[in-house]
């Protein structure tokens, strides 16, 4: 069964989802939307944030371990459950699915600035408008932007323009659960995967990924490491040849969490590159 990473009993389809729903696709595999979470099931007012007890080790984006402050400064938790990075001060880049359409749109909250989503310090501005890839219909193409009220005095995250940086190693971070079906968590966690070929990957989902638009990253035959539900539309980023961060992905969608013989698959960054530096001018 695949998910994406927006609920935890969304759909990712072939069409445009709507949050909840379960639909079929051509080979028969159901799309979840894995990474992302559903407004009703976030309940984003901390009520399924588990707290760290004092003392215990970080609850492990799955396998992974908690951020620093400030570590990621561009990071945004989006209030429909999916997570985001500043593409400028003032838009932020997420997943296409984690968003109902284009136009007007001040119903989305972005919380920045911290690791911890109950800090005093916690920076929160809504969204004027919504801009969701052109053309997509539920099956690649997944990325949009989120327009601000007002600019977050905060580092951008840029993003690659060429597939030079596809490949490697790279950071995944985000508030989502750290294992398949569990909890949304307090903190931002963080952990790195290795990037799966497209051979490989596709030897796992066949003709639902899209090479070109999606690559994918994590440790096939083990597993144990991957981003989940709630991590939709963060970034995967890594070092660029000066040693600054660039974004590679979004977080997409995906069979389970961290399973051995199913990695992640994320937006090629690179490929929207262009429209999305285009669509960022519109706003």
């Amino acid at each position: 069964m695949t998910w994406t990473r927006h609920s935890p009993d969304g759909a990712r389809t072939a069409r445009p989802p709507t949050k909840g729903s379960v639909s079929t696709v051509s080979n028969s595999v159901t799309r979840l939307l894995k990474r992302t979470l559903a407004a009703g099931a976030v309940a984003l007012a901390a009520l399924s944030l588990q707290p760290a007890s004092a003392g215990a080790a970080p609850n492990p984006v799955v396998g992974g371990t908690r951020a620093a402050q400030g570590e990621f400064p561009w990071m945004v938790r989006l209030s429909m459950g999916c997570g985001g990075a500043l593409y400028t001060q003032q838009i932020v880049l997420t997943a296409a699915h984690c968003v109902s359409g284009s136009g007007n749109n001040t119903s989305i909250t972005a919380t920045a600035g911290v690791v911890d989503l109950r800090s005093s310090k916690a920076i929160k501005v809504r969204s004027t408008k919504v801009l969701q890839a052109p053309g997509y219909n539920g099956s690649g193409k997944d990325w949009a932007l989120i327009k601000l009220a007002q600019p977050i005095n905060l580092p951008t995250l840029k993003i690659a323009d060429t597939t030079e940086y596809n490949n490697g190693t790279f950071t995944v971070a985000g508030w989502g659960a750290n294992r398949e079906g569990g909890s949304q968590q307090r903190y931002l966690l963080k952990a790195t995967v290795p990037f799966v070929s497209d051979a490989d990957c596709q030897a796992a989902y066949g003709n639902d990924l899209i090479p070109g638009e999606e690559i994918c990253a994590g440790i096939l035959g083990t597993g144990g490491v991957d981003t989940c539900q709630g991590d939709s539309g963060g970034p995967m980023f890594r070092r660029d040849n000066a040693g600054a961060w660039i974004q590679v992905g979004i977080v997409s969608w995906g069979i389970g969490c961290a399973r051995p013989e199913y990695p992640g698959v994320y937006t090629e960054v690179s490929t929207f590159a262009d429209q999305i530096k285009n669509a960022a001018a519109t706003l």
